[in-house]
């Protein structure tokens, strides 16, 4: 039977100078097309309020097969590896569990 903990991923994207309106109009597609993975519990995005070029994305899955499914996906591979990557100066991942008391 598959694990059926819930997976957070926190990614911390700092966009290239002049490219945040294109990332934003590209993250958007990526957004609407994750939250209809069958993993998928949610998908948000979150812009600092010290630095606008920096992107906290907030997402979260049933499992880690459902992070494994969201990266191997058409949008995942073309959009943010393929569209996205290019235009960020650097970008950090953190796969999270709940933790609960």
């Amino acid at each position: 039977m598959e694990n059926q903990n819930p997976v957070h991923v926190f990614a911390t994207w700092k966009i290239k100078e002049g490219q945040l309106e294109n990332v934003l109009n590209l993250l958007k597609t990526v957004q609407q097309e994750s939250v209809k993975e069958e993993g998928n519990l949610f998908y948000k995005i979150h812009q600092s309020k010290a630095d606008a070029n920096i992107i906290i994305l907030f997402e979260g899955y049933r499992s880690e097969a459902a992070v494994e499914e969201h990266r191997n996906s058409i949008h995942f591979q073309d959009l943010v590896l393929g569209k996205i990557v290019p235009l960020l100066d650097s970008r950090e991942i953190i796969l999270a569990a709940p933790v609960n008391y």
